[in-house]
């Protein structure tokens, strides 16, 4: 059996990953492809803890070093327990966030710098790396407002139990450097990361991520024959 495709979705909250990766699951499924959605942190059940306390507004005074380890201690758990059984089984593994997410916020975002970063992954995770990562980046402010209301909706929804708003209360000079070091690592790896930049509706977006997906499973079916 040949190795499964591993594809991970990136960008600020309210770029419209979930959306898109929910679209691109669909149209997996419809051509027979074996699909496993995951998510970072989270999608274990050591995963969700650490989720919910990493995201949590309550977690005030993280040190960003703690931050980030917590991230790499999530991401361990998921490649032994969910991604790597995944692919060796032949799925197409849709990940929402992976590595780049850690560089762009903590390494970008925190200021601890992507060297720092780059090391743990490859001392961690082995240096597993997306077979393909989708960079969504439309303008900062309306996906900033986007999952401000959203995070706001769901934390009223558990009503005082906890919200993912953590980030969310950061100042605009955070994301701006966020999305500074995406487009960084989008430049240094151009052959892994595809950006789609700017503003489109959920359609166009999709468009373009079938289009780079159907070239890249093809690319891992003529390499297995």
């Amino acid at each position: 059996m040949r190795r499964g495709l591993f594809i991970s979705f990136e960008g600020l909250d309210g770029s419209g990953k979930t959306t898109q990766i929910t679209r691109l699951a669909a149209w997996l499924k419809k051509r027979g492809h074996s699909t496993l959605i995951t998510r970072q942190p989270g999608g274990t059940t050591t995963g969700e803890r650490i989720r919910a306390l990493v995201l949590d507004s309550r977690s005030e005074g993280l040190e960003p070093m703690c931050e980030m380890a917590l991230m790499f201690a999530d991401r361990a758990q998921a490649i032994s327990e969910v991604i790597k059984p995944a692919l060796a089984a032949g799925k197409v593994v849709l990940c929402d966030r992976f590595t780049d997410s850690t560089e762009a916020y903590q390494g970008g975002g925190r200021e601890l710098g992507s060297e720092l970063v780059l090391e743990l992954h490859r001392l961690v995770c082995s240096n597993l790396k997306p077979d393909l990562t989708i960079l969504l980046l439309p303008s900062l402010g309306p996906a900033l407002a986007r999952a401000r209301l959203r995070n706001q909706s769901t934390a009223s929804a558990n009503k005082g139990s906890g919200d993912e708003n953590r980030f969310e209360t950061e100042q605009e000079s955070f994301y701006r450097r966020v999305r500074q070091q995406y487009l960084k690592i989008a430049a240094r790896e151009p052959n892994r990361v595809v950006l789609i930049e700017g503003d489109h509706s959920i359609k166009e977006v999709h468009e373009q991520v079938v289009a780079v997906v159907t070239e890249r499973l093809s690319r891992l079916i003529a390499g297995a024959h």
